[in-house]
């Protein structure tokens, strides 16, 4: 196992690891499968864990049947306190620390490129706070590893935590169901941020937001095919209280922001052509209301409405015109996330 050793972005270096093949096949959840070696990497994202990080290192698994090996790569996000030591000092394999905080979504991407440096096949994100119930990670191990999933999401059991609030449970529920309109993914508990990624998953995956990663994750998932798997999981009691949710309206209008924007990058033909629709249609029906009007003999004293209705129309005209264009610029992103997807496998290999 790999010597323990706290590192910054800057330190990372690149080197090839070989891809041997086993000589005998795995058996992981019931089934035999042949591969190579198998490397699991659980990371945690975190700032000023230092309190709670000693109980949640304590559960996570230093060995998964039919693994090879799991490691335990720590994300100090800028911590006043002592954070990264207490992390080595219990058991944590690296530290990813930031100089100051960066915020969750990008301690947990650059947490993705880490682990993938670090060799991992199989990429595990957990919650510093000790949320989540860690017996469940072998299980959502084993279903990246049978080729059932790229994607593992722990699926809390919602309206069974009793330290939820209402308005907590039912801002979940609405979460899940816009991410499964919006991308078809069907997930109970989308913004659980519990999940395993297969190393491809891993480096296909791009997070644009500083806030959070849960919601656009998933959506980029569905969006790009990838698939997605949900597995029941427990819950631990809170340790603290939740740094991302500050206050219910802030909270429901970065998750609207989110969703808008992934739409907007992954679906933009229906995102501009939906309101252009709507805008021509009310265009048309405010100058049919006036060319009607005009024909009986009472059209003196409403040019406004139809200017208004010009005004609608041509927005509407202009919103479609957008949307094609933003269509078109789907192949050039699709391309480069391509050529990204390349480069990442070259470079993200194995560090020394």
């Amino acid at each position: 196992m790999n010597a323990r050793r706290s590192f910054l972005t800057e330190d990372i270096t690149v080197r090839y690891a070989g891809n041997a093949v086993l000589s005998e096949p795995l058996a992981i959840g019931g089934e035999k499968i042949a591969r190579r070696p198998i490397k699991v990497v659980i990371q945690i994202p975190c700032r000023d864990e230092a309190e709670q990080l000693p109980e949640t290192l304590a559960a996570l698994p230093s060995f998964i049947g039919g693994v090879q090996s799991v490691e335990w790569l720590v994300i100090d996000d800028g911590s006043t306190d002592e954070t990264t030591q207490v992390a080595l000092e219990h058991g944590a394999h690296a530290v990813l620390r930031f100089p100051g905080n960066r915020g969750l979504a990008h301690a947990f991407s650059a947490g993705l490129e880490a682990a993938c440096r670090r060799g991992a096949d199989v990429v595990v994100n957990v919650d510093g706070d000790n949320q989540y119930d860690a017996s469940a990670i072998p299980r959502m191990v084993a279903e990246i590893v049978a080729g059932r999933a790229d994607i593992v999401v722990g699926c809390r059991p919602i309206e069974r935590i009793g330290h939820f609030p209402w308005w907590k449970k039912r801002l979940q529920r609405l979460g899940s169901r816009v991410v499964r309109a919006v991308s078809n993914v069907a997930i109970e508990d989308a913004t659980s941020g519990f999940r395993a990624y297969s190393r491809d998953a891993a480096m296909r995956i791009n997070v644009y937001s500083r806030y959070t990663y849960t919601l656009e994750t998933l959506i980029q998932a569905g969006q790009t095919g990838m698939r997605i798997k949900g597995v029941p999981v427990e819950v631990n009691p809170p340790t603290r209280p939740s740094r991302l949710i500050r206050s219910v309206p802030e909270y429901i209008a970065r998750s609207i922001l989110t969703i808008l924007r992934s739409f907007l990058i992954y679906r933009p033909l229906e995102f501009f052509l939906v309101p252009s629709g709507l805008a021509t249609l009310l265009g048309l029906g405010i100058g049919a209301k006036f060319l009607f009007e005009y024909l009986q003999g009472h059209g003196d004293g409403h040019i406004q409405s139809l200017i208004l209705a010009a005004t609608a129309v041509l927005a509407g005209a202009i919103g479609g015109a957008v949307g094609l264009l933003a269509n078109q610029l789907v192949v050039n992103r699709r391309l480069l996330e391509e050529q990204q997807l390349s480069r990442r496998r070259a470079e993200w290999r194995q560090m020394p």
